[in-house]
């Protein structure tokens, strides 16, 4: 039997996104990452205590890298009058999959500062973000707020958040980050409401050639989504293939504890 029941509150801000995402134009890229060597270093870190997870080493060397590319790091603003707003630092906004009054929702957490912060900080950042209930954290405080709001009330609210210069980074953050490395998905493409968003597939150990011979190494899937209308696609390939490097050379991209 065919059962009818109203879009949860609880999923207002989601619809709220994607109508406001729409205005986006966005391009897809997609490549693999050899990350022996941050697997290496986890290893390290596993002797001495719990290591990072694998995104929050996509966090540090994206903060690194966007910060070496403002303009990937840019975003649009204003409805009327458009202009390019290029924040200070480099604040990434990683989505994740949480329980609101049992409703099974996307919530974004920011991780501010990615490209001073170090990795332990990225790490328990994301651990709070992960481990926190949503319906008492002060980082969802808006997001609750927009559930109780009118859905036109609440549209025009995010809308204006999203196209303010100030309070966009944030919101919004600078970059957005979606991982489904946690499940058996190796590589999916996702919009998030910045200049350029990262899709983390997950690590598996795949056949490589390194140096005329094929060996085993751990292989991530990596998709980069870019807007077309603030970089182009050459600008977003450079922003891909310097992230690769920063992945693939780790520490090379400047470690700090």
């Amino acid at each position: 039997m065919t059962s009818t029941t109203p879009v949860p509150r609880e999923r207002r801000h989601t619809l709220h996104f994607l109508k406001y995402a729409r205005a986006h134009a966005p391009v897809y890229l997609d490549t693999e990452v050899d990350m022996s060597a941050i697997r290496r270093d986890r290893e390290q870190t596993g002797v001495t205590g719990r290591p990072p997870s694998w995104v929050a080493y996509v966090l540090y060397a994206a903060g690194r890298v966007l910060a070496a590319h403002p303009d990937a790091n840019a975003a649009l603003c204003g409805r009327l009058r458009r202009r390019v707003v290029r924040p200070a630092g480099v604040h990434a906004k990683l989505a994740f999959d949480k329980s609101l009054n049992d409703v099974r929702v996307v919530l974004a957490g920011l991780v501010p500062d990615v490209h001073t912060a170090s990795l332990p900080d990225i790490q328990d950042r994301i651990t709070r973000i992960r481990d926190g209930d949503p319906a008492r954290m002060d980082e969802f405080s808006g997001t609750r707020l927009l559930h109780r709001l009118p859905p036109w009330l609440g549209n025009l609210v995010f809308r204006a958040v999203a196209h303010s210069p100030q309070r966009r980074p944030g919101v919004l953050g600078t970059l957005a980050v979606t991982s489904l490395g946690h499940r058996p998905v190796d590589g999916f493409h996702s919009n998030g409401g910045t200049t350029i968003t990262l899709g983390v597939g997950r690590v598996m150990d795949r056949p490589v050639v390194r140096d005329g011979d094929v060996v085993v190494a751990p292989v991530m899937r990596l998709s980069l989504a870019f807007d077309h209308r603030v970089i182009d696609g050459a600008a977003a390939a450079d922003v891909l293939g310097d992230l690769v490097g920063a992945l693939e050379q780790f520490p090379a991209c400047g470690r700090n504890r």
